[in-house]
């Protein structure tokens, strides 16, 4: 099923059922098994809305990541997008109906060099790939074929009630920590905010953050036990990139009813579009790294001078997006809500359906604008000057 060995309710930190040790990287598989659980599937081709791709590109990409050559880490993506360009239903649109998941970050996908030391497989490159839909936990934004959807989080419920109860249960939670942080610093980046955000956290006053910090022996960070306990004592989670722009961690915030604060634009507002809302005053908080970096803000009397109705409101808020941002257990289905892959599979519906209809008016408007601002156009349907420009300046 994909989303690892059970946990048992621990200190009553998670309610009885539908918790699981998930990691991170296993989305594709949760999502095909949901999707063999889909009602609208088809064995006629003929008739499909979109064509599924069951390769599980992060599992294969990942046996080869390290000290592997180029030719293995490609072989497999080769042999996949030659035999999809064979098939009859190829022909149709030429790929442009087909999405496939690929469970890790778009960067472990495009690797633009020919070094054997360079990272990644080319499987986003390749022509076939760019005519699809790709699915990952990360997207570029400065690419226009993948788009990010949520990190698998803990919790996969059966039922709408145990959804229920769980959002319930966080709105009555007390939280005893005005700010937390769970992570560890990236002395290797020089741009990481990681070390300031350590540091601001250990010196707050009267102790108003909570650090679980990610890099012992015993790194408690991989226990979903700890995690989720201190995220459900924390009013405010601190989210700044670490090897890239997102984290997972992000997702596990939003479960436990806690307020995420992002320190760039890529962490999530250019990322989640289907999932998250777009004003992300409503739920999140948003201080600019450099502001950081440099020493000129102080994060808790940020968050301090936030009002307490708009920090009760933006609480609700992130209780209220829990379902979108879930994967349910793919034995099941939710009756009434819609969990990250009814949203997903509703994202790439519309998005397939606008390509046809374009092809059929002889149309494209992904040629409308240069690649490099698809992150603006998918935010703002154009791509005229923005604030965050700097900030997506391509490397």
């Amino acid at each position: 099923m994909g989303l690892g060995p059970s946990v048992s309710d621990f200190e009553r930190v998670r309610s009885k059922t539908s918790w699981f040790a998930t990691n991170q990287f296993l989305l594709e598989v949760i999502f095909h098994n949901r999707m063999k659980q889909y009602e609208c599937l088809t064995n006629d081709s003929s008739l499909a809305s979109a064509i599924y791709v069951p390769y599980y590109a992060g599992l294969d990409v990942s046996r080869y990541l390290w000290y592997s050559s180029k030719s293995m880490r490609d072989a497999a993506s080769l042999e996949v997008v030659k035999w999809l360009r064979e098939k009859p239903e190829w022909k149709k649109m030429w790929g442009r109906d087909h999405f496939l998941v690929a469970g890790r970050i778009t960067w472990d996908f495009r690797r633009t060099g020919e070094k054997e030391s360079d990272w990644g497989n080319k499987l986003m490159l390749l022509p076939e790939s760019r005519n699809m839909t790709m699915l990952v936990i990360e997207s570029s934004p400065w690419d226009k074929n993948d788009f990010a959807i949520p990190y698998p989080t803990y919790f996969h419920p059966s039922t709408d009630n145990e959804v229920f109860r769980w959002q319930n249960r966080m709105r009555r939670q007390k939280r005893r920590y005005f700010f937390s942080f769970a992570g560890a610093p990236r002395p290797n980046l020089p741009d990481s905010i990681r070390t300031e955000i350590i540091e601001q956290c250990q010196a707050s006053a009267g102790r108003k953050c909570r650090l679980l910090e990610c890099r012992d022996r015993a790194n408690k960070c991989y226990k979903p036990i700890h995690v989720m306990k201190m995220f459900q004592n924390s009013v405010f989670c601190l989210q700044p990139p670490g090897d890239s722009f997102t984290r997972r961690s992000a997702f596990d915030s939003i479960l436990a009813g806690c307020i995420p604060v992002f320190f760039h634009p890529g962490s999530a507002y250019v990322q989640y579009l289907w999932h998250l809302p777009k004003d992300y005053t409503k739920y999140s908080v948003y201080i600019p790294a450099n502001d950081v970096k440099s020493g000129k803000v102080s994060i808790q009397k940020i968050l301090l001078r936030i009002p307490k109705a708009k920090v009760r409101a933006m609480r609700e808020e992130v209780i209220r997006q829990i379902p979108r941002v879930i994967y349910a257990h793919p034995r099941s289905r939710l009756e009434t809500l819609k969990d990250a892959f009814d949203i997903t599979v509703k994202g790439v519906l519309e998005r397939v359906e606008t390509i046809r209809r374009e092809m059929r008016e002889g149309k494209n408007t992904s040629y409308a604008f240069a690649e490099e601002f698809s992150w603006k156009y998918n935010l703002a349907g154009t791509v005229g000057e923005h604030e965050w420009d700097p900030l997506f300046a391509r490397p």
